[in-house]
């Protein structure tokens, strides 16, 4: 049998053990790479998800650390290298989402949703780049999202985190090429089973329809295998972008 694309290569997938982490997850296995599923409180989720991979002959490890915290992720690395030895494609992944007023927006809020979506983004790439550099290859996948893009005044806070993470991706794609490629993907709204649709951004979007979790891990899995794609922003939203 023919060897899998990503086999031999270790993953890291943040905020990896429920929604989009977890189809990225899976399909970063199923391509062959070993994967570190981090998470900050859903263990049961993520360890679910570990015996889930292994049980496929991959092998994978859950990681608990607050990915907004500097020393956090210094031990994140630290245990990756102790584990797995090596680190070839991290996927900033874990975030944060809710609604609030923008003249109501409390400073904590805006400080926690910074730290989560923009701030984690910057120092799991920071601590990935020397590991990815001495093996002389690496890929690092920003998970952004069209609010990056478009004004929603309810989610002004969000906006803006994303917004910065597609700044953040272009600056690191010039500053850590040519050895390690970086590229956003940017979710439409993805939903899962048991969800209630959501109507009208399916009547809205030219495809007629909400994401799934594999449309994501499909694109990040190309970006993963890419060699000449960099500083690239992914928008997987059925064109709802487009109206």
């Amino acid at each position: 049998m023919p060897e899998l694309p990503l086999a031999g290569q270790v993953a890291l997938i943040t905020g990896g053990a429920k929604r989009i982490g977890r189809s990225i997850a899976l399909k970063l296995a199923a391509e062959g790479a070993d994967v570190v599923v981090n998470y900050k409180g859903s263990k049961a989720e993520a360890d679910e998800l570990v015996a889930t991979i292994t049980a496929t002959g991959r092998r994978a490890a859950a990681i608990q650390a607050d990915v907004s915290r500097g020393a956090d992720v210094k031990s994140l690395f630290a245990e990756i290298s102790r584990r797995m030895g090596r680190l070839d494609i991290l996927v900033n992944n874990a975030g944060m989402f809710f609604t609030a007023n923008v003249l109501e927006l409390k400073e904590e809020q805006w400080d926690a949703i910074m730290a989560t979506n923009l701030k984690a983004h910057f120092l799991c790439a920071q601590a990935a780049a020397p590991l990815m550099k001495q093996q002389g290859r690496g890929r690092i996948i920003n998970i952004s999202s069209i609010g990056g893009l478009l004004a929603w005044p309810a989610f002004t806070h969000y906006c803006v985190s994303k917004a910065g993470v597609i700044m953040l991706t272009r600056c690191l794609a010039r500053a850590l090429g040519p050895e390690i490629t970086v590229n956003s993907v940017a979710p439409g709204t993805i939903q899962f089973p048991g969800e209630a649709p959501d109507e009208d951004y399916i009547r809205r979007a030219p495809l007629h329809r909400v994401g799934k979790g594999e449309d994501i891990a499909e694109t990040v899995a190309f970006l993963a295998k890419s060699d000449f794609i960099t500083g690239q922003v992914f928008v997987v939203d059925g064109g709802r972008t487009l109206v």
